[in-house]
């Protein structure tokens, strides 16, 4: 039997792991060979033609789809047709998206056949058997066997099966063992070292599974092995809170701070008030690179946090957040979540400042998704929060909170993305920061420029967000010195990155920097080793991997390619005085 596990991802470096490991757990229980089952993964950017069409070339006896907020449109959208091009062939549904409303999912799709509910490794697995057991036409008795179920039995009756107990997590195979180490070169690979959850978070669906379960560590380490030795770029683990278990959280931080290889990053998101001393200091000996956090702060407002059952110290994430940067080896990412219980515009811009003074790599702004299954479900209407009936389900307004306010913080988002998360402005927008109240001041005028001046909305390259910039700070009317100062801090940041080709409308005139460059190779009364390097190469090599650029107090900036940050991937840079200045 030619079984098909479909993934729409939402970007190409994303992958699925629910569709390895349902297809490696059927394998290894011997419910199918290797060879009956297949995965096939697309992205929601694609033309539904173009998956239709590979789908129909792979000639499937049966089909299922993992399912979530973000492509369940295009699911929904695949089925009509795929049940017309593939007649007979049955389409079964999993995933979070459509384990909680079963019913009212297949009316509205009649075309699928069933709903694998929850955890779907043994239900897969015992459902794939019976299908190839019956030569693919299981009766409503024989399907009703199988725990987890709701699917459309004779004369469209709707049956559903009793919930699944959760596997142990030693029982769920390595799934990406015999996968090509070029399959997953250019791709985000995510493992999961335990399921479940400590806390009830009311938006999160891990408030409503059972338990808290952990992969022994043994099997963990065998293989966060295999991931190094296959020089994987970055291992993200989805386990929801990875530090909840001091003792699994450490063998695996001490593991992979032995076993480094310098290639691999490794991410986490973890609860920053439960880390210790202990894990701090294990932590500061992590090569720069090799550990990213991820810290759901969601909001800074007490009544909100009790709102949404999310027990959280405050005063110890600041603390931790702190120590954490102290270190400067460690990218920090830090959320917050809009729309949530009790905090309205100002109150949000308050949350957003005090994280923002955490100084994380990145920050991102959320917005709450009123998810199926989720105690927000129940919560939003009791609060009168409104959300879209369409996935992802966002909240539109709230009683403290109007569209109008969402859509503002929505433009502020944007500015954070760009000016503050790609690490690509960072000298700029830290000195325009002072030039206002709060950092949410500055991004809230930035984006109110951008709608101003008809640039919201708009692809724009990263040479036009320079530009824009530059724009906006003149707007603001400050004297000439200051100016100077940000052409200074802008053209820092130009080259930071990359050696530019092409240069903004607001950068000093070349032929400056040329007579400079001139004068810097026939001698240097300082003459640092870098320098040395730079005259003893000739110009193609020089302009390949390293920059001259001259400041406004005649110093040149001299940026080195061949050495970045591995936290900001920015270039080393040293400033070099002039023969010139120094008389």
């Amino acid at each position: 039997m030619n079984i098909l596990l479909g993934a729409v991802n939402a970007k190409y470096i994303h992958s699925n792991p629910a569709v390895y490991s349902l297809r490696a757990y059927a394998i290894e229980t011997g419910r199918c060979k290797k060879e009956e089952i297949q995965v096939a993964e697309y992205t929601i950017n694609q033309r539904l033609e173009d998956i239709r069409r590979d789908l129909f070339r792979r000639s499937p006896q049966f089909v299922g789809f993992s399912c979530y907020i973000w492509n369940i449109s295009v699911v929904r959208s695949l089925i009509p047709d795929l049940a017309r091009i593939l007649p007979g062939v049955p389409i079964w549904l999993g995933g979070p998206e459509v384990s909680f409303d079963c019913q009212e999912l297949l009316r509205s799709v009649p075309q699928v056949k069933g709903v694998m509910r929850g955890e779907g490794e043994e239900t897969f697995a015992s459902l794939v058997q019976l299908y190839q057991e019956t030569e693919g036409r299981p009766s409503d008795r024989e399907l009703s066997a199988i725990a987890g179920l709701s699917f459309r039995g004779e004369k469209g009756r709707i049956v559903e099966t009793p919930d699944r107990e959760p596997l142990e997590m030693d029982r769920i195979p390595f799934y990406y063992k015999g996968i090509p180490s070029e399959q997953m070169e250019h791709r985000i690979v995510y493992y999961e070292s335990s399921r479940g959850c400590p806390f009830s978070c009311a938006y999160c669906l891990s408030s409503v599974e059972k338990g808290l379960r952990f992969r022994s560590v043994s099997r963990v380490l065998e293989e966060l092995d295999y991931f190094l030795e296959q020089r994987v770029p970055q291992v993200k683990f989805i386990d929801r809170t990875f530090n909840c278990r001091k003792s699994h959280a450490m063998a695996i931080w001490r593991h992979i701070l032995e076993k480094d290889r310098g290639i691999t990053n490794f991410h986490f998101e973890i609860a920053a008030d439960l880390l210790d001393g202990e894990e701090l200091e294990l932590l500061k000996q992590m090569r720069p690179g090799l550990v990213q956090l991820e810290i759901g702060v969601q909001s800074t407002n007490p009544e909100t946090l009790k709102a949404i059952h999310r027990p959280a110290d405050l005063e110890k994430i600041r603390w931790m957040t702190e120590q954490i940067d102290e270190g400067k080896n460690i990218h920090q990412h830090l959320d917050l979540i809009a729309g949530l219980p009790f905090e309205d515009f100002v109150s949000f811009q308050n949350s957003f400042n005090q994280v923002y003074a955490m100084k994380p790599e990145q920050l991102q702004l959320g917005f709450l998704k009123v998810l199926k299954g989720s105690p927000m479900e129940a919560m939003a209407e009791e609060y009168g929060i409104v959300s879209s009936p369409n996935p992802p389900y966002e909240v539109l307004f709230t009683p403290w909170l109007s569209y109008g306010e969402l859509l503002s913080l929505k433009g502020v988002e944007e500015m954070v993305e760009v000016y503050y998360n790609s690490r690509q402005f960072i000298t700029a927008v830290g000195r325009l920061e002072g030039e206002f109240a709060s950092p949410y001041d500055m991004f809230a005028a930035l984006a109110g420029y951008y709608e101003q001046e008809g640039l919201d909305r708009i692809s724009h390259s990263r040479m036009a967000r320079f530009e824009i910039l530059w724009n906006f700070i003149s707007s603001l009317g400050l004297g000439k010195e200051a100016m100077e100062e940000y052409r200074d801090a802008l053209m820092t940041d130009l080259y930071l990155r990359e050696n530019a080709k092409s240069r903004p409308s607001f950068a000093r005139d070349p032929s400056d920097i040329r007579e400079q460059t001139g004068r810097l190779l026939k001698g240097h009364q300082e003459d640092p080793s870098i320098l040395k390097e730079y005259r003893q190469m000739d110009s193609s090599q020089r302009n390949r991997l390293f920059h001259l650029e001259e400041m406004g107090d005649g110093s040149l900036l001299l940026f080195d390619y061949r050495d970045r940050d591995p936290l900001s991937y920015n270039a080393m840079f040293w400033k070099i005085q002039t023969e010139e200045d120094e008389k």
